[in-house]
């Protein structure tokens, strides 16, 4: 990962420069970034950083902190996320995760091979794979964060436009991947608000198409009965 890469997804120069620097602030941001607007989410490694009295996040401290303190560290206004109670527990578990199993350095999700060769996952596929099996990462997160780690960080294994799907599209503007500046980041507003219009359309339809149905079979049950 590019440590000198300053990122535009909290729009606020010191927590885009922590997101840059540090793999666990990013996979925080990530995590965070459902249900709130991309800068809130992304500022949110910032400021838990900040209430832990640290320049960037430990996945040990955090895995080991007193979960309702941690969440009421979340809590404290102005709130880190909507649902502060549920993200902390979710960050959490992330740390718990990365501390078991990669000693609780995030980089080495791409950077460990598991041969100790120290040479890094040798594909896309395989980074995918690790993305996925991380607590709060479903398939499409795990696309996004891959392609952002492309695009933007500097971790390209092999296959891993691929492997990112849709999202690993060059000149694509689908995700906090390709958000580079205020104007990809208009960009990208544009393109999720023409989704969830898509989406809103299909369901309107699919609602009229099962209404029609269920008329249709009411009226021929109306048929039978009166014969």
């Amino acid at each position: 990962m590019d440590v000198n890469v300053t990122l535009h997804l909290a729009q606020r120069p010191e927590a885009d420069e922590l997101l840059g620097r540090s793999p666990l602030a990013a996979f925080v941001g990530m995590l965070l970034d459902q249900q709130v607007p991309m800068e809130w989410a992304f500022a949110g490694p910032y400021t838990i950083a900040r209430r832990l009295g640290g320049e960037d996040l430990d996945a040990h401290e955090i895995a080991a902190y007193e979960p309702e303190a941690f969440a009421a560290l979340l809590s404290t206004k102005p709130a880190v996320h909507r649902y502060p109670g549920s993200m902390a527990k979710r960050i959490q578990q992330l740390c718990q995760y990365l501390v078991e199993h990669y000693d609780g350095d995030a980089a080495r999700v791409w950077e460990d091979a598991g041969t100790g060769t120290g040479t890094g996952v040798a594909t896309g596929a395989e980074l995918l794979r690790r993305l996925k099996e991380l607590p709060g990462f479903g398939t499409q997160k795990a696309q996004i964060f891959l392609a952002l780690l492309g695009k933007q960080l500097g971790v390209r294994p092999k296959g891993w436009r691929e492997a990112a799907g849709p999202y690993g599209e060059a000149g694509s503007f689908r995700s906090v991947a390709d958000i580079t500046g205020p104007e990809s980041l208009t960009k990208v507003r544009a393109h999720k608000q023409e989704m969830k219009a898509a989406a809103k359309a299909a369901a309107e339809t699919t609602a009229r198409a099962a209404k029609t149905v269920k008329a249709t079979k009411g009226a021929e049950g109306a048929e039978t009965s009166r014969k």
